[in-house]
């Protein structure tokens, strides 16, 4: 398991595999959390906003992992354009059984996760930009 976790904003998926040593520092927009599986996270988000399934994201590659990972357009097109109340229903949906299996997440904590990468996402949007997720 990962003990930080960033996700950040990048034009392309050749400027988001610039900090892949360092991180994505200041030079882009990122919110930072740790002790969670981002890329199972962002895998059980996709399913819980869109209502497809587990193993068919995994089956068509999602999420894509060059280095740093990209957020798929379909879980940005979803976190977007979810009401506050529907990412806070989503972060409980993902924080419950992630406890169940010892990976306890604070219910508060979960929601500013999800509602944090949601901000991101819809201002990386207005720039016709992408969101990637660096792991140390």
């Amino acid at each position: 398991m990962s003990t930080i976790v960033k996700f950040f904003v990048a034009p392309d998926d050749t400027s988001a595999a610039l900090p892949l040593q360092t991180g994505p520092g200041q030079a882009f927009e990122s919110p930072c959390f740790g002790s969670f599986d981002p890329e199972e996270a962002v895998l059980e988000w996709e399913c819980l906003l869109t209502g497809g399934s587990f193993e068919e994201l995994v089956e068509a590659g999602e999420p894509r992992v060059r280095a740093v990972f990209a957020i798929s357009p379909r879980l940005s097109s979803a976190l977007a354009d979810a009401e506050h109340s529907r990412l806070r229903d989503v972060a409980a949906s993902w924080a419950q059984p992630r406890a169940e299996g010892g990976e306890v997440i604070d219910a508060e904590i979960a929601d500013a996760i999800v509602g944090d990468l949601a901000a991101l996402v819809s201002s990386a949007r207005r720039r016709s930009q992408n969101v990637y997720c660096w792991v140390a």
